[in-house]
C-alpha cells in the first residue's frame, strides 16, 4: 500500500498517538479487558460524536464512562433514566423567582461536557428526544431562547439491551444521531478471574473504582485532537468504499432496510479518528472495516427471514463486508 502524504505533522501525530495510548493505560485501571470497547468510546472522543454502550448487566458499562470521565478534566454529570423523567430534567427550565420577581432559568444536566445518560431507554420517548437537539445541533431551546452547550459536548448513553419490561425503544431519529452502537460482552475467562481477584482483594464494596485513573486531559487538549481528526487526509477511493459498503447494505439479501445517509459520514469520521489513534495522517480501507460494525449496526434492520435464521445485524454486516470489495492505495 502506498502511502498517502498527511497535512498533519508528524509532531501532532506522535502526539496524538501517545495521548490515545495515554488514554488506554488510565481507563484500564478501572476496566478489565473490554479492549476494543475502549477504543471504540475513545474514536467516538475524538470524532466529536456520541456513543450508546448495549450491554447486560454488570459488565462495566458505566463504569467505563466514569473512566473516561475522569481522564478528562472537564464538566461531567449522570441522568439516571426513569419512566417518569420529564424533558425538563435533561435540558432545564424557567421558573418564577418571588424573592427577585423574575422568571429565571435553571440549565438542566445536559450543560456539560460529558453526559452520562444512564439506561437510556427507560425514559418514554418524549424524554428521550429531549437530548435530540443537543445531541445534533450542540444547543438546547428553553423559553424560544436556544442555548449553546460547553464544548466539547458528548453524550454516552447506556441500555440493556435483555431486560424489556419498563423500557421504550430509541426513536430512530435519535439512533441515528449515535456515531456508534457499542455492544459490551462478558469478559474471557482469564480477565473475568483478573476482576474478581481486583474486586475482592482488601475491599469492602462488589465493584471496582475509578479512584485510581489520573486525569490527562483539559477540554481544549479534547478540542485540538477532534480538530486534528477532522484533518486527517481521506482518499477519493476510501470515500467511495464507505459509500459503496452502505450502498450494498440497501440491496443486499437478509436486510429490510440499509443504512441512511449518515452511514458513510459515520464510517469516514471513524476511520478518521482511529487513524489518528495509530498515529497516522491518512485513513484506510482496513479503518472503515474497523468500525463499519459500531457504525452500522444500529442502521441496518435485519429481515425477517434473517432473523428466524439466527442472524443478527452483525453476522449480515461482516458478510457485505467481504463482498464489498476494498481499494487498495
Amino acid at each position: 500500500m502506498n502511502a498517502i502524504p498527511p497535512t498533519l505533522p508528524e509532531e501532532r501525530l506522535r502526539q496524538a498517538e501517545q495521548i490515545a495510548n495515554a488514554l488506554r493505560s488510565e481507563i484500564n485501571k478501572a476496566i478489565i479487558g473490554q479492549q476494543a470497547v475502549i477504543d471504540e468510546v475513545l474514536i467516538g472522543l475524538l470524532a466529536d460524536a456520541h456513543v450508546l454502550i448495549e450491554g447486560v448487566p454488570g459488565l462495566g458499562k458505566t463504569l467505563l464512562v466514569k473512566a473516561l470521565a475522569r481522564s478528562f478534566s472537564g464538566q461531567t454529570r449522570r441522568i439516571q433514566f426513569t419512566p417518569d423523567l420529564m424533558p425538563s430534567d435533561v435540558v432545564g427550565h424557567t421558573l418564577f423567582d418571588t424573592a427577585s420577581g423574575r422568571f429565571v432559568t435553571r440549565q438542566g444536566p445536559v450543560f456539560t461536557n460529558l453526559l452520562l445518560a444512564d439506561e437510556i431507554n427507560r425514559a418514554p420517548a418524549k424524554t428521550q428526544s429531549a437530548l435530540l437537539e443537543a445531541m445534533q445541533e450542540k444547543q438546547v431551546t428553553l423559553e424560544g431562547n436556544s442555548a449553546p452547550l460547553p464544548r466539547p459536548f458528548m453524550v454516552l448513553a447506556t441500555q440493556n439491551p435483555i431486560e424489556q419490561e419498563g423500557t421504550y425503544p430509541l426513536p430512530d431519529a435519535q439512533l441515528d444521531r449515535f456515531l456508534f452502537k457499542i455492544r459490551i460482552d462478558y469478559p474471557s475467562e482469564a480477565d473475568e478471574i483478573a476482576l474478581t481477584r481486583q474486586v475482592t482483594r482488601t475491599r469492602t464494596g462488589a465493584d471496582l473504582d475509578v479512584d485510581t485513573v489520573a486525569t490527562l486531559l483539559q477540554p481544549e487538549a479534547v478540542l485540538a485532537l477532534q480538530q486534528w481528526a477532522a484533518h486527517v487526509v481521506l482518499d477519493e477511493r476510501v470515500i467511495a468504499y464507505a459509500v459503496a459498503i452502505v450502498r450494498a447494505s440497501r440491496t443486499a439479501p437478509g436486510f429490510a432496510n440499509g443504512a441512511g445517509s449518515r452511514g458513510p459520514l459515520a464510517l469516514v469520521r471513524g476511520a478518521r479518528a482511529r487513524a489518528l489513534m495509530a498515529g497516522r495522517g491518512f485513513a484506510t480501507p482496513d479503518d472503515v472495516k474497523a468500525v463499519a460494525l459500531p457504525a452500522l449496526r444500529h442502521r441496518v434492520t435485519p429481515a425477517a427471514e434473517a432473523e428466524i435464521e439466527g442472524l443478527s445485524a452483525d453476522d449480515l454486516l461482516r458478510s457485505l463486508l467481504e463482498r464489498v470489495p476494498a481499494p487498495r492505495l
